[in-house]
């Protein structure tokens, strides 16, 4: 039987459901967490063989005498993984401790954390990029800035999210970047792209195809929520045109990605930017090589009518699953801020769409700067019902949803105005 360590099997919460199906599949899995184990879901417990709780997950020395441990009790540990952006680098590290020749290892690394290094695999997909420099002096940034003009967007070569990420839109605003960064970071500089957030989602085989594939649409941007105070809302969309399709399993082969979640992300270009970009086109962003954030893998298995931790614990034991996704719905997740009044209460919401939502809930702490406080997902058959969805969950008291598709603005009107008249019931 193999050994499989799972990193943090407890967070996201529905992270569980992996070691579940890694069971399923034969192996032996040892969890490695910082929650007790008496207040692991039972169906977790179940699943694993041991579990070793560490009194934190950035303590590196606590987590190597983890595995140890396992190793000494159990023999060679064949696969560790926390399918999780944060413990992408720690995990390679303990890879190469252990001789665990499964996995990413840390010379493998740059390739899918540095967004420089990314650019050249997307150019051999035949994906665009956007022109871009490395940051290293203020008169090589006004070189740049002289050649593709302004709008501009700057964030570091290496990070997860909208953190430190910059829109530039003139000299001045150059000038006060470079005075105030961080040193010790390295910064990308690139031409600004308008468009909306589209990504290509699934697992890949051990000889780099797609297993299932999928899509997140994601107006506005993470760093526009930042910006503005806006609520996160994006849905997923599984009927995926064939040329973007094309373009996404390119992009697999051209990461040489193996047994393992991806997550790439595109932009879909809302305004032309002269010799560089059409209406339309799609642009290599980044890619993250680990299944997407917070509860997104139960939006693939809603939209796709799949499970995709069973079929990940498939694709670990080198089975080739056929999967057929059907039937397949448009998915789409609101979140609220405790923060903010909304027009219609929760319950409201729960009311209206209850043929509707397929879960609903709460994000944990660390997750709600971002994605907000409380979620509601739901499943319906076209794209007009999404946005009713959005306008209906999103509608902050004395303001409306402004109907654009590409952000999260709203304008003021009287309260008393009713923008869903029209009940949906049932997908």
């Amino acid at each position: 039987m193999k050994n499989f360590v799972f990193i943090s099997p407890n967070f996201p919460e529905t992270y569980y459901r992996f070691c579940v199906g890694l069971k399923k599949a034969g192996f032996r899995v040892l969890g490695v967490g910082d929650q007790p184990y008496d207040e692991l879901n039972p169906a977790l417990r179940e699943a694993l063989t041991e579990y070793y709780k560490v009194s934190n997950l950035d303590n590196f020395d606590e987590e190597k005498e983890a595995v140890g441990y396992f190793e000494r009790k159990y023999g060679h540990i064949d696969y560790l993984e926390s399918n999780n952006e944060y413990w992408l680098r720690k995990d390679s590290i303990l890879r190469d401790l252990f001789s665990i020749d499964t996995g990413l290892h840390s010379n493998e690394l740059d390739d899918y954390q540095r967004k420089s290094y990314m650019k050249k695999h997307f150019q051999e997909a035949g994906v665009k990029v956007a022109p871009y420099m490395l940051v290293s002096d203020l008169e090589s940034l006004k070189e740049f800035a002289k050649k593709y003009d302004f709008p501009l967007f700057v964030k570091p070569d290496i990070g997860v999210g909208a953190e430190e990420s910059y829109k530039i839109k003139n000299l001045e605003e150059l000038e006060a970047f470079y005075q105030k960064k961080d040193p010790n970071c390295q910064f990308i500089c690139e031409t600004f792209v308008t468009g909306d957030i589209v990504t290509f989602d699934g697992l890949a085989d051990i000889d780099s195809n797609a297993v299932y594939f999928t899509s997140l649409e994601c107006p506005p941007s993470i760093s526009d929520i930042l910006i503005e105070g806006g609520d996160m809302f994006y849905y997923c969309n599984p009927f995926l045109d064939k040329k973007f399709a094309e373009l996404g399993k390119a992009t697999i082969k051209a990461f040489k990605l193996k047994k393992r979640f991806f997550h790439i992300e595109y932009f879909r270009v809302t305004k032309a930017r002269k010799g560089l970009f059409k209406v339309g086109d799609i642009v290599g962003l980044e890619i993250n090589v680990r299944s997407p954030g917070g509860y997104s893998p139960d939006m693939h298995n809603f939209a796709n009518s799949i499970d995709c931790y069973d079929l990940y614990g498939q694709v670990m034991a080198d089975n080739h699953p056929e999967v057929k996704m059907e039937p397949k719905y448009y998915l789409p997740t609101g979140a609220r801020r405790d923060n903010v009044e909304y027009f219609y209460s929760d319950e409201d919401v729960l009311r209206t769409f209850k043929n509707n939502i397929c879960n609903h809930g709460r994000y944990p702490k660390v997750l709600s700067g971002v994605m907000g406080d409380r979620f509601f997902m739901a499943k319906f058959n076209t794209v007009e019902e999404v946005k009713t969805f959005r306008d209906y969950v999103n509608r902050r008291v004395g303001y409306t949803s402004s109907g654009s598709s590409s952000n999260n603005k709203f304008n003021k009107v009287a309260d008393d105005g009713n923008i869903c008249d029209n009940h949906i019931d049932g997908a």
